[in-house]
């Protein structure tokens, strides 16, 4: 996980705080220190200071959400307002904790997010399959899929499409094949997976 803070003595804590929940910590002391250091890694969130010299933190969880840096933000701050929380939480902050907080209330919110983070890791892995898969079909068999997962039988698709149940369902067969699915309940979880944000 990262931890951006312009002052040393509360990334030293918080470095110490978040290693005790059995997390690796990497600190920078500018959001722009961030920005060029910045990898994916495995599952994790970044603590984030608003008022900080050069680009504040709410520049930077607006910077991130332009160049698609997917991390959940935690916005720490001694100088809170209204306003700000919701500026923050509108963008899509998973919390928004003022100094001093609790440090158990802070770990929970670290444990929220880090886990937040690996269940949307693992939707956007399931979403790329799914669309490699489908990217796979010719356009007929697409539009059998898709008629499919509406609900429709073989023989309502073959009559919409002027085609015989035959060829509807060799082409119903080919699709299945190519997408590895044995059932339209399946088919249709693939089909969500590939639309899912």
């Amino acid at each position: 996980m990262f931890v951006v803070d312009d002052d040393p003595a509360v990334i030293r804590a918080l470095a110490k705080l978040v290693e005790l929940i059995g997390l690796r910590v990497e600190s920078y002391l500018s959001a722009d220190e961030f920005l060029e250091a910045y990898y994916q890694a495995g599952p994790g969130c970044l603590v984030l200071d608003v008022r900080m010299p050069g680009m504040s933190g709410l520049e930077l969880q607006k910077k991130m959400a332009q160049t698609g840096i997917n991390l959940p933000i935690i916005i720490i701050t001694g100088h809170g307002d209204v306003r700000m929380a919701v500026q923050a939480m509108k963008a899509g902050a998973v919390e928004f904790l003022e100094k001093p907080f609790r440090a158990q209330e802070l770990c929970e919110s670290i444990q929220k997010a880090v886990r937040l983070d690996s269940e949307n890791r693992q939707r956007r892995q399931r979403r790329k399959s799914a669309e490699c898969r489908i990217a796979e079909l010719t356009d007929a068999e697409r539009t059998v899929m898709n008629m499919v997962v509406a609900g429709k039988t073989n023989k309502m698709i073959a009559e919409e499409l002027g085609l015989s149940v035959r060829a509807i369902e060799d082409r119903r067969a080919r699709m299945m094949k190519k997408l590895r699915v044995q059932s339209r309940a399946q088919l249709s979880e693939l089909a969500m997976a590939a639309e899912s944000e």
